[in-house]
């Protein structure tokens, strides 16, 4: 029976050449259904397959009906024995798809499941296993073939329309269920061993009305009541001749009942088929590939008596296969996306803002290809759970794609502003190089709009059609935001330096201006003493009036230069003011520096004595005062001197002329801007009288010398004065001593004779002449000195080469050296030369170490 079939459980060489058990008679399923629907191609078919179902009572030849008609090789009952053949459900792949001429004969994909009898001895009243085999036909196939014999057409049990009751009972639940996706069936009757005495209409007619009749018996769910027939079913019959008496003739008929078995239309409500019994309506919309699972789900329940839920076996089928096919698809975007993953993840790691290239193309095509793979295989099965799972796998995919997405625009968007910096930086440096002519604002703009053109052409590259959460508009309008709080800090750290260049250029003018408003004081007469050049002041005494003017003129000048450079940084007006705010308490601040250098005591003291000395040692016309004994050199001292002393009070306190007060500091630097914030304040000292927190007035602010400082300064100046004064008394007293006039006449009387006789001697005259030049000039030249120790140099040495060359001749001389009784000496090696003498011109003396010293 059935031997060279797969049955079910058979090892892994079945054989699946001439079909497979899909259910044996102990209710087992073939879990090995989808091997064979693999081996005969039919599982790559997609929609492009047909099921076709045969049932009938035991022994009336269904199988031989099947192998005629589809050229499958069931086992048939053997004709000496009246015994069951097929037991359980056995599918088979028809065989005759083509004609002999090669045309194609019958739809393509058909798979014939040959259904066990009904009514068999070997089951005898056990009638479940029928019923169960007659629903899983039902939900599985598209046409269900009938197969009676012509004398049972009107019979009950004969006609198999207890089987049918059931199954229009079954088929009724089902539409209740899910009445929006019900499908049609077919029920094809074949009236076999057909004689022609009862014309086919008349069966026809009779086995509609029987069906009619079961109908109209059965219990309908509610809603249903009035529901027909035809509402459900499509009827279609044929008839056989005699297969044993009529041999040929029921060949010939089978070949005519095969080329129905084609994809065919309705036409119209009156006409049932146009073409093939092979409806769109009737498919139940199982991709091939799916048939074996959905197959054992409806197997599962119909065994285990279980509402057979046939929609909900299309959604388990549907959501099995969906994630099947979704995990297999995934493995392809994850062959592409991984990668990707890991080097973002290693940035991160690293610390690096990593941008990867043509991310958006590579996500885009991936996530497409993915998704496209999945519908081209998954959208067969329900619709439903195909839409649902799409949304599924599209969540996944998208929920790594927009991991990935961020990431790469946070890269972007980190590199960009970091881009964007670096140039602006860059370019400022450049124009600082090529002399300082540069309009930030301009180069703040042109930065800013090719930096957002790199990043919009990123954050469009990663644009999905249709994905909602691929609209990067939010970020794009966050990076413009950023790059404008860069621009901002930007702007506020070049206008900084720029401050500290005005507050440089203030410094310079500064020093210079002061310094020379300090140097007037060293004049002591009204600036008659000062430099050649500028205006020379009336008064000593408008000396801080002169210097707030000149500061006030510089610190003007200054707000000028930065408001004008300023403008061209787009600077608004709050950052203006808080930056001439700032340039004012910092000028002060300077012009504080600046007088402390000024007043240090080395520098005021001298500028104390310039003053003095101006006054004492010159009159009022500038001209150098020279004593005498007549001079009131007291009366000028106590002038000069308490005049001089009466600018350290001056000096003490910044005060102005005209107000005897001090200059209104804080209406100059002014209230703090609103735009003020915390860091403007960080690096500004504290100004008396300004910042009242500090504790310290205006007062204290205007206040140069300390009382301890003046004091000191005026002990040291009544010294330092002092001795002024005594050197000029020693001037004047120094003049008194001079040579009486009476000596130069006796000095006349006495040398006449001999001033007339050189006078008269051209030879002495010239001689006195020569001398006289020779000793002005040397003397002019600083020569005497030095010529006077020459002198003495030259005496020195003549008189040691003297005595030594008398030495000499005495040791030399024996008569002389008799006549002094002076003893032989050994001749000394030393010679007189300009080496042996000092500076004297005698002889250097000998250092002779002791025996003591060695």
């Amino acid at each position: 029976m059935n031997g060279h079939f797969a049955a079910v459980g058979n090892g892994p060489t079945a054989d699946y050449e001439h079909g497979i058990q899909v259910i044996d008679d102990d209710k087992a399923f073939n879990t090995r259904l989808n091997e064979y629907l693999a081996q005969t191609h039919v599982a790559e078919a997609g929609f492009n397959y047909h099921l076709i179902s045969v049932f009938g009572s035991q022994s009336t030849g269904k199988s031989t009906l099947l192998n005629h008609l589809f050229g499958t090789e069931f086992s048939v009952m053997s004709e000496s024995e009246r015994r069951q053949t097929t037991k359980g459900i056995w599918m088979s792949k028809n065989k005759k798809e083509r004609a002999d001429g090669g045309a194609l004969k019958m739809a393509e994909n058909i798979l014939v499941m040959d259904v066990e009898g009904t009514d068999g001895r070997e089951r005898g009243e056990d009638q479940d296993f029928e019923r169960k085999s007659a629903l899983f036909a039902l939900a599985t196939s598209e046409v269900l073939i009938v197969n009676i014999w012509e004398h049972q057409v009107g019979l009950y049990q004969g006609a198999n329309m207890g089987l049918l009751k059931t199954v229009f009972e079954v088929n009724l639940q089902l539409f209740v269920k899910d009445r929006q996706s019900q499908t049609r069936s077919l029920l094809f009757f074949v009236i076999r061993d057909h004689i022609g005495n009862t014309p086919l209409a008349n069966l026809r007619n009779t086995l509609i009305q029987d069906l009619t009749k079961i109908w109209s018996s059965i219990s309908k769910p509610q809603g249903l009541e009035n529901s027909k027939i035809d509402d459900y079913f499509d009827f279609a019959f044929a008839t056989l001749p005699h297969k044993i008496l009529q041999p040929e003739k029921f060949l010939t008929e089978v070949e005519n009942l095969g080329a129905r078995f084609t994809a065919g239309h309705r036409s119209n409500k009156d006409q049932e088929f146009a073409g093939g019994v092979f409806l769109p309506e009737y498919h139940r919309r199982i991709p091939a590939d799916g048939l074996s699972v959905y197959a054992e789900g409806v197997w599962d329940q119909i065994v285990n008596n279980k509402d057979l839920d046939l929609p909900t076996q299309q959604e388990l089928l549907a959501q099995f296969r969906c994630d099947e096919i979704s995990r297999e698809v995934l493995v392809a975007f994850d062959i592409v996306i991984a990668p990707l993953e890991e080097q973002q993840a290693e940035a991160t790691r690293l610390g690096k803002a990593t941008v990867l290239p043509d991310l958006g193309a590579t996500g885009a095509s991936a996530r497409e290809k993915c998704v496209k793979a999945f519908e081209t295989q998954a959208s067969r099965y329900h619709k439903g759970v195909y839409t649902v799972k799409r949304g599924e796998l599209e969540s996944k995919i998208d929920s790594r794609l927009k991991a990935l997405y961020q990431a790469q625009l946070s890269a972007a968007h980190k590199a960009g502003v970091t881009a964007f910096s670096d140039a602006v930086t860059g370019s400022v440096k450049a124009g600082q190089k090529a002399g300082g002519s540069y309009e930030f604002a301009e180069i703040v703009e042109k930065q800013k709009k090719k930096t957002l053109e790199v990043f919009k052409k990123e954050a469009q590259s990663l644009a999905i059609p249709g994905v909602q959460w691929s609209n990067f508009k939010p970020q794009y309008r966050l990076f413009e935001k950023e790059l404008d709080e860069v621009s901002s800090r930007l702007r506020k750290e070049e206008m900084r330096r720029l401050a500290i260049r005005v507050e440089r250029w203030v410094k310079s003018r500064l020093g210079d201006a002061i310094g020379l408003e300090f140097n007037k004081l060293g004049s002591g007469r009204g600036g008659t003493g000062a430099p050649e050049d500028g205006e020379k002041p009336p008064t000593e005494k408008d000396l801080w009036d002169r210097i707030w003017n000149v500061f006030t003129g510089i610190v003007s000048e200054a707000e000028t230069r930065f408001t004008d450079r300023a403008k061209s940084f787009d600077a608004n007006e709050d950052e203006v003011q808080v930056g001439l705010w700032r340039l004012r308490r910092k000028s002060w601040v300077a012009l504080r520096e600046r007088i402390e250098e000024e007043v240090m005591e080395s520098n005021i003291l001298m500028k104390l004595r310039e003053n003095f000395e101006d006054k004492f040692r010159y009159d009022e016309e500038g001209v150098p005062r020279i004593w005498r004994p007549t001079d009131d050199i007291e009366g000028i001292y106590t002038k000069a001197r308490e005049s001089t002393l009466g600018l350290i009070p001056l000096l003490s306190r910044f005060r102005l002329a005209e107000t005897y007060a001090p200059p209104d500091l804080p209406a100059f630097i002014g209230p703090q801007p609103a735009g003020a914030e915390p860091e403007d304040e960080e690096d500004l000292a504290p100004i008396g009288g300004v910042d009242e927190e500090e504790g310290k007035s205006l007062e204290e602010e205007m206040t140069v010398l300390s009382e301890s400082k003046r004091q000191d300064l005026v002990v040291r100046f009544k010294k330092m004065a002092d001795g002024v004064y005594v050197e000029a008394k020693r001037s004047a007293i120094g003049g008194i001593t001079q040579v009486p006039l009476y000596f130069y006449v006796i000095l006349l009387v006495l040398g006449w004779n001999e001033i007339v006789m050189v006078l008269r001697n051209p030879f002495l005259f010239v001689l006195i002449l020569l001398m006289g030049g020779g000793t002005y000039v040397a003397y002019t030249l600083n020569l005497l000195g030095p010529m006077m120790q020459m002198g003495g140099a030259a005496y020195g040495q003549a008189i040691e080469i003297a005595k030594q060359k008398l030495r000499e001749f005495l040791e030399n001389n024996e008569m002389a050296r008799q006549a002094i009784a002076m003893p032989p000496r050994k001749q000394d090696s030393d010679s007189i030369s300009l080496d042996t003498l000092d500076s004297g011109g005698k002889k250097k003396q000998q250092h002779v170490m002791d025996d003591d010293d060695i």
